[in-house]
């Protein structure tokens, strides 16, 4: 009897405390506004829109094949599990002239996974410049217009991270190259703002029924 109380004090309660403080983390946080009202994406023939999407967004610039690394790491690691949700989106705003270069890189990751929620809009470099410079971020593109950092931007366009990071203490952005990053911060991040959003609409459907 003493035996199995020591094993449950040492084993089982820890776990019981860590799923119970991990629920609440997931369950009851709210991913902090980082910057409000952050630009449209650039107009299109497919009528991509960041309102009323989760988006990540990226810009792979001019050097597509240098970042194909960080698409195929985003494909298995954050498009995998989300991309069923109607309202989730990958948008790369890329530069005019690259498109070759994308519908190469489409066929690959189509190899993988229904690519159907993964958009690529081709505008000018100023337009990116501007996509980019409204996230107000401590990071900047490269001479490609390319960056290894993607974004979250909620459905209003407001960009979401995290104001307490233990590396950075505000992080705007998720480095690509890095599994692990995508893996421990990015995935839960994405998951809050996912139960956000599902947390919002059933008490808007329980408002109405009341």
């Amino acid at each position: 009897m003493k035996k199995t109380f020591v094993l449950v004090v040492l084993f089982i309660l820890p776990l019981v405390a860590y799923l119970f403080f991990a629920s609440g983390v997931n369950n009851f946080g709210k991913l902090p506004v980082l910057t409000e009202e952050v630009l449209n994406a650039p107009e299109n023939a497919d009528n991509i829109t960041f309102e009323n999407k989760i988006t990540i967004l990226g810009f792979l610039g001019y050097n597509v094949e240098l970042k194909k690394g960080n698409a195929f790491n985003l494909n298995q690691k954050i498009y995998k599990p989300f991309y069923e949700f109607n309202d989730f989106q990958i948008v790369m705003i890329m530069p005019i002239g690259t498109e070759e270069k994308v519908e190469e890189l489409k066929a690959e990751l189509g190899n993988l996974v229904d690519i159907k929620n993964w958009n690529f809009i081709f505008t000018e470099d100023e337009r990116i410049e501007a996509v980019f410079n409204s996230l107000k971020t401590n990071l900047s593109l490269d001479e490609s217009l390319g960056t290894h950092y993607v974004f979250i931007i909620d459905k209003d366009k407001n960009l979401r991270g995290r104001t307490n990071d233990e590396e950075e203490t505000t992080k705007y952005g998720f480095n690509a190259t890095s599994v692990a990053e995508l893996n421990n911060k990015m995935e839960d991040d994405v998951k809050i703002i996912l139960a956000e959003y599902r947390l919002a609409l059933k008490k808007n459907n329980a408002d109405r029924t009341n």
